[in-house]
């Protein structure tokens, strides 16, 4: 009898064990407390855990955490926005980077409180709005708006084909002449086309004031068109081959030619050529001016990205980190000094820089060729245009570079982006030979505070109207 009752003492002692330890609780076997008399003697007593240190919504989260491990039962999160939005929660419900270590079940004493610093770093994620209102989330069209075709859209990565003016007239080149698209009216015109047949245009860029466009062609020359009047202004040389890209800063106008150099346009004199800049060793095919006017940035084959001066002839900073031609540049509308830029096929990367300081602070690779960058005039975002493989266009938070969407549809890869002057819609060129019309920034009042609070730091620029001679 007394064999039967110890063998049940023990079962039921090990079945109790097993639910402990599933529970990851642990029992401590004390000895006895021994008389103060006898040798060695102490007396003891048993570790009661203090429950008002105890936070047992958390521990129940981490049980059933766990249970789902053990289980292999954890939800699959393709998507990389809710991927991101599960481990910002678990931050912000565990004050702690790892949610599965912030809380324990059982605690001996209450943990010192954490100070304002700490709290005020947690991520906004989910406390973005002071009202206390949840944050909505916008919805983005993964379809283009609109389709036209784009016969002859010539396929070469160094040059610049495509520009959106303030006046909402979209240029694009195509093979030897320049067609003017109306957005408001559909219209579509022919601007120019070079009177050798074996010429064809390099780059276009529009002037700020929406009626004078900048053309760049093979035979090494630039032209400036008013597109009001369809007739030609002026002709400019001064560069030794083709101009693949121009950049306009008020009445000077920046071109950069595959003979490495960069010329600077003061588009009023007779004598136009202001200055030379000279820092490339391979053809320069990137070319833009900060929204200030007071820097620009220049990108080549020969892997370098370049920051210049207004006042200067010499570069403040030489910039080597792409290992591939750099092409893609745009500034930052609500942020000064914030310039970011995209490499070629052997490289695939957006890097944000600090122009101010010449420092990198933020590099991504894209696992594919990036062709052109636009930054959202109502969103901390960034789209980015690809080539190989995938020939899609990617959206970018920023500062968090988390994907936000993948556009997809074009069958080669996407060469050019322009924004419209709202703001709202981005067409994309690409070697398919057609147009998309993409509407991924629809903007809301909320996003326009926040852009204009911004842009009154960063400073503005005032369209001005040019004057040719």
């Amino acid at each position: 009898m007394r064999h039967m009752f110890t063998t049940l003492q023990e079962r039921q002692g090990c079945s109790l064990n097993r639910r402990r330890r599933s529970l990851g609780l642990t029992l401590t076997i004390l000895p006895p407390p021994r008389k103060p008399g006898s040798q060695n003697g102490y007396q003891g007593d048993r570790y009661i855990p203090s429950r008002s240190a105890m936070d047992l919504d958390i521990a129940r989260f981490n049980l059933l955490c766990e249970a789902k491990e053990n289980t292999s039962m954890l939800l699959n999160i393709t998507s990389p926005i809710k991927e991101e939005y599960r481990k910002k929660l678990a931050e912000n419900l565990l004050q702690e980077k790892n949610a599965k270590d912030g809380k324990k079940i059982l605690v001996f004493k209450k943990k010192k409180r954490s100070t304002l610093k700490e709290d005020e770093r947690l991520n906004y994620l989910l406390y973005c709005d002071k009202s206390g209102a949840r944050k909505s989330y916008r919805h983005i069209p993964h379809l283009p708006e609109r389709i036209l075709d784009a016969p002859e859209l010539v396929d070469d990565y160094y040059l610049n084909l495509l520009d959106w003016s303030s006046k909402n007239v979209l240029a694009v080149a195509l093979g030897t002449a320049v067609y003017l698209w109306n957005a408001e009216s559909g219209a579509i015109s022919q601007l120019m086309q070079t009177s050798e047949d074996d010429d064809y245009v390099t780059s276009i860029a529009w002037a700020t004031d929406g009626k004078h466009i900048a053309v760049g062609i093979n035979s090494m020359e630039v032209q400036i068109w008013d597109a009001s009047k369809g007739s030609q202004v002026r002709r400019m040389s001064g560069h030794t081959a083709r101009v693949g890209s121009l950049a306009w800063n008020g009445p000077t106008l920046s071109s950069g030619g595959r003979d490495s150099r960069i010329i600077n346009h003061d588009v009023r004199a007779r004598d136009h050529i202001a200055s030379t800049l000279k820092g490339h060793s391979q053809e320069v095919c990137g070319l833009s001016w900060s929204p200030s006017g007071q820097q620009l940035a220049s990108g080549g084959n020969d892997n370098l990205l370049h920051i210049w001066d207004v006042a200067s002839t010499e570069y403040l900073y030489r910039l080597s980190d792409h290992q591939a031609a750099v092409k893609a540049l745009a500034w930052c509308p609500f942020q000064a000094h914030l310039l970011a830029s995209g490499g070629g096929t052997a490289d695939r990367c957006i890097k944000v820089w600090n122009t101010q300081k010449g420092t990198c602070l933020n590099s991504l690779d894209t696992q594919s060729q990036v062709c052109a960058l636009v930054w959202s005039r109502h969103y901390k975002e960034i789209l980015s245009s690809h080539g190989y493989s995938k020939n899609q266009l990617c959206l970018w938070r920023y500062p968090s570079m988390v994907k936000i969407a993948e556009l997809t549809g074009h069958t080669a890869r996407v060469l050019h982006l322009a924004q419209s002057p709202e703001g709202t819609t981005v067409v994309s060129a690409a070697a398919d030979e057609t147009l998309r019309f993409w509407k991924v920034f629809v903007a809301s009042d909320k996003s326009n505070a926040i852009v204009r609070m911004h842009a009154k730091e960063c400073g503005s620029l005032l369209l001005k109207a040019v004057q040719i001679r």
